[in-house]
């Protein structure tokens, strides 16, 4: 009798739950990641969501369907570098290249 209440007790406490289910992206950032990164802007760098997915899990999230939200809230407030996002206009007179001066014989 011990013994089988021993075991039910043991089988309860060994099943797992995860904290982050149910919980938004925004909230899974604030809790997991905001420490290190102020914002969540320009995190995912481009990268695909299933890839930053595959990342996320096996380094930062409890689980897949947490790493597949925060990846997907990543990508979806990526932003491209400041750089990035203008193209270069027209060349103005001043940087147009400049012949070669005249090599001189001595």
């Amino acid at each position: 009798m011990i013994l089988a209440a021993g075991a039910a007790l043991t089988a309860t406490v060994a099943s797992a739950q995860n904290l982050d289910a149910g919980k938004p992206p925004e909230k899974l950032f604030a809790d997991g990641c905001s420490a290190c990164h102020r914002s969540p802007r320009g995190l995912a760098k481009g990268r695909y969501i299933l890839t930053l997915s595959w990342f996320l899990q096996d380094h930062y999230s409890t689980g897949s369907d947490t790493a597949k939200a925060l990846a997907a809230y990543l990508v979806s407030v990526d932003t491209p570098p400041p750089g990035a996002a203008t193209k270069p206009g027209p060349k103005s007179a001043k940087s147009k290249p400049r012949p070669p001066k005249p090599v001189q014989s001595q």
